[in-house]
Parts: C-alpha cells; sequence; structure tokens
C-alpha cells in the first residue's frame, strides 16, 4: 500500500511538471524557439501535451543562416500548436518548413499577427531559395508550403482565453499586448493539472514605450516563471524628442551638403513609424520638402495592413487613432514616392540629391538597400543612417563597427569592396525592443510571485548586466540557457 501512495506521490508530482527547453534564441537574438510540454507518457503519467513558442528564422551571420537548413531537434509531427508572439521572421520564419516536415497541429496569433506573417514567409520563401541556390543546398520550404501553413492558422484577440490539450495535461492560454509592433504579443500559459496551475510568461519582443502607432507594453502582475528578451538589455535609449531631432538634424546635414540619406528599415513597423515621423516633420515644415523614396515592395505590402487595422482601438494607440479620424493620412505626404517595381526603383538613381531612401533589409543584408550602399556609401556627402538592431555579423553591424576606427574603411557588397566614406549614425531610440529600464519595469510587478526568470534573445554583452540588474534590484534568480538546454519547472 505504500508503495502504491509513494508511486502515486510520484506522478503527481509529475503531473505538476512542465519541460522547457531552449531551442532558439539561446544566447542569441534571433531563431526564437522554444519546446514547452507537460505530462511525459513514458513517466506514466498521461497524454502528453506539447506546444512551441514562436518558430524563427536565425539570422545575421553565416553560421546563423547556416542553422535554418538544419532539421528541427524535435519531432515536428508530435507538437500539437504553435503560440506565435508577433510576425518578425526571427520568430516565424521556419514555420513553413515546420509544416514540411510533419507540423498538422494549430497555430495561433492575434489577426494582424497572421496578416503580416503570410506577407512576410512569401517574401522569405524568395529569399531563403535564392541563398539556398547559392549554398547548393535543397531549399527549406516552397510556397505551397506557406499556403498550407497559413491554412493551420487561427487568429485570437488579446485576452480571449483558450485551452489547448486536456483538462488534466493540457494549457491554458492569453495573449497580452507587449507593443512592440502592430498585433504582437507576450503570451501566458497557465498549466491546467493542478488548481491554480504554473504561470510562465513568454515575453517576445517588448516595445520601446510610448511608440508611435502601438499601444503601451501591457503589464502583469503574477507568474512563476518569465522568459524575456534582452536585446537591449544593457542599453538605455534616446528618448522620442531626442531621437525625433537626431532624424531632423540628419535630414537637414544632408539636405545642407546636397547628398543622399539612406536609412535601412525593416519592413515591418520601422518604415511605418518612420513615415509617421516624416509625415509631421513635413506637415510642420520642420524639414525641407525634399523627394522621399520607400524603396521596399514588402513594406509598402505591410503598410496596407496597418491601413486595415487603422481604425481599430485593439491594436493603434489613440495618438495615431485621433490622427486619422481628423483626415491625416499618416502614411501619405507630399514628397514621399512608393517604388513597387524593378524599374521604379532603379529611376531613384535619376533624381538628383538631395533625397531621402529607405529600403530593406534593416541589417542591410540583403534587399535594395545593398544596391543603394553600394553606390551612395563612398561619397563624404551622403549618410547612412541605422535606425534598428544591428546583430553580430550582419552587414550594417560591420559598417557600424567601422565607422568606430575614425578613417574611411571598406565592406563588401556584390564581391566587390565598397570604400565607406559617407557619414554612418545610429539612433538606438527607434528600436522598437525595450531597453533595460523598461525591462525591469515590466518585471517588477511580478517579482513577489517569481520563482525564476530565464534571460533569451539577446547576445550575451546585453543578458548579463541585464541578469545582474534583476539579480540586485528585484531579488529573482536568473538563468541565460544555451541552445538545447532543458529545465522542469
Amino acid at each position: 500500500v505504500k508503495g502504491l501512495l509513494l508511486k502515486g506521490l510520484l506522478w503527481s508530482i509529475i503531473n505538476n511538471n512542465m519541460k522547457l527547453t531552449f531551442y532558439g534564441g539561446a544566447k542569441m537574438v534571433t531563431g526564437a524557439n522554444y519546446l514547452l510540454e507537460t505530462n511525459d507518457p513514458s513517466a506514466g503519467s498521461g497524454q502528453a501535451t506539447r506546444i512551441l513558442i514562436d518558430c524563427g528564422l536565425n539570422q545575421g551571420s553565416g553560421y546563423c543562416e547556416r542553422l535554418n537548413f538544419e532539421p528541427f531537434p524535435y519531432d515536428p509531427k508530435i507538437i500539437d500548436a504553435v503560440l506565435i508572439t508577433h510576425s518578425h521572421i526571427d520568430h516565424i520564419g521556419r514555420l513553413p518548413q515546420l509544416y514540411k516536415a510533419g507540423f498538422r497541429g494549430k497555430i495561433y496569433s492575434t489577426p494582424p499577427t497572421k496578416d503580416f506573417s503570410e506577407e512576410l514567409l512569401i517574401d522569405s520563401e524568395h529569399l531563403l531559395n535564392k541563398e539556398a541556390e547559392e549554398k547548393k543546398l535543397a531549399p527549406i520550404y516552397d510556397l505551397d508550403d506557406v499556403n498550407k501553413t497559413m491554412e493551420l492558422w487561427q487568429s485570437v484577440k488579446y485576452h480571449q482565453k483558450f485551452k489547448i490539450g486536456p483538462a488534466q495535461s493540457g494549457f491554458e492560454i492569453e495573449f497580452y499586448d507587449a507593443g512592440h509592433i502592430l498585433g504582437s504579443s507576450f503570451i501566458s500559459v497557465r498549466q491546467l493539472a493542478d488548481g491554480e496551475g504554473k504561470r510562465i510568461i513568454f515575453s517576445g519582443d517588448l516595445g520601446n514605450v510610448p511608440a508611435p502607432l502601438v499601444k503601451d507594453t501591457e503589464i502583469i502582475d503574477k507568474a512563476d516563471y518569465v522568459l524575456i528578451e534582452s536585446a537591449y538589455g544593457g542599453r538605455i535609449h534616446e528618448d522620442l524628442e531626442t531621437r525625433k531631432e537626431i532624424l531632423e538634424d540628419s535630414i537637414e546635414e544632408t539636405v545642407k551638403a546636397e547628398g543622399v540619406l539612406m536609412i535601412p528599415a525593416f519592413a515591418m513597423e520601422r518604415t511605418q513609424e518612420l513615415l509617421y515621423e516624416l509625415n509631421e516633420l513635413v506637415e510642420n515644415g520642420r524639414i525641407p520638402k525634399i523627394p522621399i523614396f520607400v524603396d521596399s515592395p514588402l513594406a509598402i505590402k505591410l503598410t496596407s495592413v496597418y491601413k486595415k487595422y487603422s481604425q481599430d482601438s485593439d491594436y493603434f494607440d489613440q495618438e495615431a487613432l485621433s490622427a486619422l479620424r481628423k483626415g491625416d493620412a499618416i502614411f501619405d505626404f507630399p514628397g514621399l514616392k512608393l517604388t513597387l517595381t524593378t524599374e521604379q526603383s532603379k529611376e531613384i538613381n535619376e533624381v538628383l540629391p538631395p533625397k531621402i531612401i529607405i529600403a530593406g533589409s534593416g541589417m542591410s543584408q540583403g534587399g535594395r538597400i545593398l544596391h543603394h550602399e553600394y553606390r551612395y556609401l563612398s561619397d563624404p556627402k551622403n549618410m547612412i543612417l541605422f535606425i534598428g538592431y544591428q546583430s553580430q555579423g550582419s552587414l550594417g553591424r560591420r559598417i557600424l563597427d567601422g565607422a568606430k576606427i575614425g578613417r574611411p574603411f571598406s565592406v563588401k557588397i556584390f564581391d566587390e569592396e565598397i570604400s565607406v566614406r559617407c557619414k554612418v549614425k545610429a539612433i538606438g531610440g527607434y528600436s522598437a525592443h525595450a531597453d533595460q529600464p523598461r525591462l525591469l519595469n515590466w518585471l517588477n510587478p511580478m517579482r513577489l510571485t517569481l520563482k525564476k526568470v530565464f534571460i533569451v534573445q539577446g547576445e550575451e554583452d546585453q543578458m548579463i548586466p541585464l541578469a545582474a540588474r534583476i539579480k540586485d534590484e528585484l531579488a529573482i534568480e536568473t538563468e541565460m540557457p544555451s541552445k538545447g538546454e532543458e529545465y522542469v519547472l
């Protein structure tokens, strides 16, 4: 009898545990991919429920990109569902690959995230196939895989609770507004097995608030475990006014020099934020009226999704809604030109400076910005302005690091060494990521219930100072997991 009672107690303990494994976003910014599972049948505890949180592409260095061509370290066929925090490609980019490998569960996100993701995955398929061809590798997925992936995708609104798995071994899910990009979420996962159930929060990417367009990051006050991003875990951003002043000064400096201002920008959110602020600067006469080109077909398509939700108070902040209701077309103003086709892009070269060119990709790893950098980096009259995170190994990071030398240097573009003689600037405040103070402020209300904080999605030089502040100021145990590392919660 004692033996049976002990066995029952052990099974009960197992039932109350979850296992969390870090398959991406571990000591690196990109490739977010976390497996949460409960009730391993081999331990005699009933039916298992397995969910992934995000399934992102690895971006940046050649090493990161090679990881995308490796098989998944788990069996996609046994995954019940995937929860998506937001539509950046380093959080969604391997979903069609997951489908191709046998995943047939459900994918859940907010409605804007689903709409954005479809456009981004189609665009990514083309780029990945080109990369595979260059590396003489098989493509990781095709357009049919993208379409089949979207058929599995379900939209859920913020605070619309739903369950995955059986009552005794499943999860209750709730999406909260992360304030990062339109439709972005941090996700609460509560274990159903034991009364209240352990609660784990996946931060996704948290917003740099206050920000144009999107609402502020929501706050919660109770959780057992948190995964928190750390892209800017050791930094403090400029405030909104400072970043707008740097943008304004950069434009005025380039106009005075009769040069070209290049802005490598992510098609998602960064471009739309820029348009919002440029609209304000133009309408208030704070910058001269010069040609401003958005040279990114993807950014143009994604801007149409913004317009679709532009009257929805669930996603847009009050300031943007007020401007729109007054008839201000915040994504259209004098001087703005959208270049959708290749021919239109080439015609930008025929327009005499001064001019502004906003083009992807945001880290200068591909896209039309490379053609403009190839043409304009060598001229001291010009300027390149980085407004987003530049990961290690990316061309954007090499240009930024090279500029610290204080003398001309060169970078390779299209297999040619291009001398960088233009001015190089960066605005950290345009990052859509929370900085260290905002990350700590988000964690603070949960400090009394948190057992552990896992620091993810950052480089170690950003993770270490954040971990130290969490331990010193909030007295919470922290972990910086390595890839493949697993924890029993």
